[in-house]
């Protein structure tokens, strides 16, 4: 297990009434019980154990694929709900409040097609205002505003099809930032991004945390993009393994990676190297 980076001074009172709380979370997914009953299984765990209090504006998540990153952030907004401990978004209770907590947090995917699902991105846009924004022509001109906020309005009534990775994504993300979120919870957004496409991204996100105000909770492999964030959070086999400053963080998840790579090099050549007794 890493050693722990220092945590933020006065960030981790689970008594804040502002922040997203992770208290003694554990998530688990059924399998079988070897040598159980059919049909017998028991939990196994995907988190275990996460508490912290997450108050800065950005926060960044690393970890290796599999380590459980995408499912802490599924917590933040019910995609994905609590075995044991809980989740409260500003006070709420995401288990209890789930429809509250949801109208606070917008949730960007990996990939956004997954999340546009109309022809063009002025409908796409259009759809997210559609249950609180009843005017049909206020409802058009709220959504051309956030495409033209993010600078995609010229796209407004092109196909999704024929739209790049990069504005794909902000169109994805202007759909949810459409309703106004206070928090904006991105899951590896680079991840199917190119260069200039993952700068634009970066741009726009520091934008939004200062000019707009949201608090953003992004996990990605991208240690770049993770140190331009207030505070790290570093996941190893669903434990929370380093949390603090960027720098720190991704400095014990550098040397978790790469320990358990230069092991496993070792082993392989010692492996090689092995010389078996003759028959």
């Amino acid at each position: 297990m890493l050693a722990e980076v220092p945590e933020p001074a006065g960030q981790r009172t689970a008594a804040e009434a502002s922040g997203v709380v992770f208290d003694s979370v554990t998530v688990g997914v059924p399998e079988p019980v070897p040598g159980g009953r059919p049909g017998e299984t028991r939990l196994r765990p995907v988190l275990e154990d996460i508490s912290c209090t997450l108050t800065e504006q950005t926060v960044s998540v690393v970890g290796a694929n599999g380590s459980g990153k995408s499912t802490l952030l599924q917590l933040v907004n019910g995609l994905v709900t609590a075995d044991a401990g809980t989740v409260t978004v500003d006070g709420l209770d995401v288990a209890a409040k789930g429809a509250a907590v949801r109208r606070r947090v917008g949730f960007v995917f990996t990939d956004p097609a997954a999340q546009l699902v109309m022809p063009t991105p002025l409908e796409d846009v259009e759809l997210s205002l559609r249950r609180g924004v009843r005017n049909r022509k206020e409802r058009t001109q709220r959504a051309f505003a956030v495409l033209d906020e993010l600078g995609v309005a010229d796209l407004a009534h092109r196909s999704v099809y024929e739209l790049s990775g990069g504005q794909r994504q902000l169109v994805a993300l202007a759909a949810v930032l459409a309703v106004d979120p206070a928090v904006l919870v991105l899951d590896e957004p680079t991840t199917l991004l190119d260069l200039a496409n993952r700068e634009l991204l970066r741009g726009v996100l520091a934008d939004l945390a200062q000019r707009r105000g949201v608090r953003i909770l992004v996990s990605t492999h991208d240690l770049e993009f993770a140190a331009d964030a207030q505070r790290t959070l570093c996941i190893a086999d669903g434990r929370l393994a380093a949390d603090g400053a960027p720098a720190g963080t991704i400095a014990a998840y550098r040397a978790l990676v790469l320990g358990e790579r230069e092991s496993g090099a070792r082993d392989t050549a010692e492996a090689r190297h092995t010389v078996r007794p003759p028959r």
